[in-house]
């Protein structure tokens, strides 16, 4: 069976049949087409469009597993002179692995929308946006080549702006999609440029093609720079990993895209498009394992975002802020694996990552309709009882992210601490104390979300200073960025609340299903899987290793099975982390609440620093979009009133006035005049074409 080639057509029914679902939701029934279908038969054709291509994304890895493998041209787009570009597919233990988990969690995103967007008038063309999603991140993770890397990139990018700006009459929602579309442009650029060095020293766009040139590239140098090629080439590609996947800097739109529904939180900010750049620096382990420079760069990005970040969710008191710092955090953690070589470990904690946190989001999402919309962590207490299959999964995905011994996060966390540990690069050691002090912070902010949640005294159905705070927060972040007050900015999606002497209630089926679905692979898939994909021959071929890089040759000497990986850790500095941060998180919200109010007393500028987050809005506001309003009303200035305006159009208008004024003296009506004129222009024509004092 070993080397035998896979069913293109099925293949190829595996980005479409989303997009045929996207097209009839999006088409027929919207509005703006008629509506000529339904809410029932928009849902059945998305549902049945993810469900399809997700069980073809099952049966392709088991295949793969079984030595099966594609890699070949769909459809020839255009030949410029030797440069062909091509649609393609390269499907093997990667692309298969990513294509089950993207098909899987849009299902049951899915699923959970039937119920969390059933109110919504936007219905249709919400499942329209989200299955064209699915489509564009399938594209992006089967391409066999640069271009369809591009184009399901730039795809992703584009339907996130359409799902975060999905209530496009909240003047917060359209400022956030506008954000984290031109962020997403800065790291784009990045991204072109890297593919750029290495269609023009490398002649092609395909992947193979280019791995397979990869040596001699190694020893080229970018013209008129001096830099080696390589290098270049893959820090910008990282750049384009740094705007999609929320590395620091580029990180500032991740947390304002929580204005979009809550179901794209999970799909968009868990699963999908955040970790196309983590798969994507992956996919090209071949040219960054030629690139210490390059690793290194990565290593300390994703340590800066794996610490900081997660030091911001410790104070967010909006609970999909709290997840949506904590995928920031994780991505970190992510990039510092790929950073030490240990790209296996990287995608592995992407999988375990994107069922956990896709649950938290979807958990949170499920509180948020049990409490009539309001977000506000401070407004909540006792959930537990009223909402007791959201409270349970909540609490199974929180231990699978801080790593709970025989959880899913676990397994892959641990592996990215160890990797680090090994690991000698530059960076290494600050990389390795932010691992581990990541896992205290994790642990302590995650718990002290659902400690405010679910347990101690109910703090719902009655007033709250919270409330009148949290409005003027968002007014004054609606000043900030609109440059005036918007008195729309709370609309019917914004906190509601529940009225005095209303209790919550559990969500409805189609809403806590998901998450009972997601909560199993949380527990147990970094259990059942850590053994092949890290150690065995899952990834063979596939994920290239240099020589120079021992990090997993050392983690592989150390591994001896999941329980004995499980039970070692109970001796581990990690674990002992997560347990201070859950017991941190326990005594100062349940047992003495006074701590959190000595700390913001005493540590306000501390507090000021991470509630302003780090003032990167502010300096991006003030530098680049400062320095562009300055440019801007340069050019303005300069270039359109001054030379424009003032010296091409006025002046030429002023020069032919003055020319005019000059050549109007010498019409004085007089006929004299006239005929002088006459003789003196023959006179000079004869001397011009005669000229007679030669003679």
């Amino acid at each position: 069976m070993a080397g035998q080639t896979l069913n293109p057509y099925l293949l190829l029914a595996v980005p479409l049949a989303p997009l045929a679902g996207s097209a009839i939701a999006g088409l027929l029934g919207t509005k703006f087409f008629g509506n000529v279908v339904g809410r029932k038969v928009s849902t059945t054709a998305c549902i049945l469009g993810v469900l399809i291509a997700l069980i073809i994304s099952v049966q392709t890895l088991m295949l793969v597993n079984g030595g099966y493998s594609f890699n070949d041209t769909i459809y020839t787009w255009m030949t410029v002179g030797t440069l062909k570009m091509q649609v393609g597919f390269q499907i093997d233990a990667l692309s298969a692995m990513m294509m089950c988990v993207v098909t899987f969690v849009s299902l049951m995103v899915h699923i959970y929308t039937i119920g969390y967007m059933a109110e919504d008038e936007g219905y249709n063309r919400f499942f329209s946006y989200i299955s064209l999603f699915t489509f564009s991140m399938l594209m992006l993770v089967m391409a066999n080549n640069f271009l369809q890397l591009f184009f399901g990139w730039e795809a992703v990018g584009l339907v996130s702006y359409l799902l975060i700006g999905f209530w496009y009459t909240r003047p917060t929602a359209i400022f956030a999609n506008m954000k984290a579309f031109l962020v997403n442009r800065v790291g784009d650029f990045g991204f072109i440029l890297g593919i750029g060095l290495l269609l023009a020293y490398g002649g092609s766009l395909d992947y193979q093609e280019i791995f397979a040139k990869k040596e001699a590239l190694a020893t080229m140098q970018v013209a008129a720079t001096g830099w080696p090629l390589l290098t270049a080439a893959c820090i910008c590609l990282f750049i384009g990993a740094m705007g999609k996947s929320a590395q620091f800097p580029l990180h500032v739109w991740l947390p304002d895209s929580m204005e979009g529904p809550t179901p794209i939180s999970a799909l968009i900010h868990a699963a999908t498009m955040v970790t196309a750049g983590i798969f994507m620096v992956s996919r090209m382990s071949p040219l960054f394992e030629l690139s210490d420079t390059a690793l290194s760069f990565v290593l300390v990005i994703g340590s800066i975002t794996a610490l900081f970040m997660g030091f911001l969710g410790i104070i967010q008191n909006d609970i999909k802020r709290v997840v949506a710092y904590s995928t920031l955090s994780q991505l970190g953690y992510m990039t510092v694996a790929l950073g030490s070589s240990a790209y296996s470990v990287a995608v592995f904690h992407l999988m375990t990552h994107a069922f956990f946190k896709a649950l938290l989001f979807l958990g949170a999402g499920s509180v948020i309709i049990g409490m009539h919309h309001d977000q506000d962590i401070r407004n909540m207490g006792g959930l537990r009882k009223y909402m007791p299959i959201t409270w349970i999964t909540s609490l199974l995905g929180s231990l699978a992210l801080i790593g709970t011994p025989f959880f899913s996060g676990f397994y892959s966390k641990d592996s990215i601490i160890e990797a680090v540990h090994e690991t000698h690069l530059w960076g290494a050691g600050f990389a390795n104390f932010a691992v581990l002090a990541g896992v205290f912070v994790t642990a302590f902010y995650s718990f002290r979300m659902y400690f405010l949640v679910f347990h101690g005294k109910e703090r719902f159905g009655q007033p709250h200073a919270h409330d009148a705070h949290a409005k003027h927060d968002a007014k004054h972040d609606a000043h900030d960025a609109h440059g005036h007050d918007d008195q729309d900015a709370h609309d019917d999606h914004a906190h509601h609340g529940l009225a005095p002497g209303q209790k919550p209630h559990e969500s409805p089926f189609v809403v806590w299903f998901p998450l009972v679905m997601l909560a199993i692979p949380s527990v147990v898939i970094g259990y059942l899987t850590i053994g092949p994909m890290l150690f065995g021959d899952f990834f063979k071929g596939v994920i290239t290793v240099g020589e120079n890089h021992k990090a997993m040759e050392l983690l592989s000497e150390e591994f001896h099975g999941p329980l004995a990986m499980a039970i070692h850790s109970l001796s581990s500095l990690p674990l002992w982390l997560a347990i201070g941060g859950v017991a941190s998180a326990y005594y100062c919200y349940m047992i003495n609440p006074r701590v959190p109010a000595w700390c913001f007393k005493h540590f306000h500028a501390v507090h000021t620093l991470l509630e302003n987050k780090y003032y990167m809005d502010k300096f991006n506001d003030v530098v680049f979009s400062g320095g562009a309003r300055l440019i801007g009303n340069g050019l303005w200035n300069v270039g359109d009133k001054g030379l424009i305006d003032g010296l091409v159009v006025n002046g030429s208008a002023k020069l032919v006035g003055w020319f005019s004024s000059v050549v109007r003296t010498a019409q004085t009506g007089y006929i004299y005049h006239y005929a002088f004129v006459m003789i003196l222009g023959v006179l000079a024509t004869l001397m011009y074409f005669f000229p007679f004092w030669h003679a």
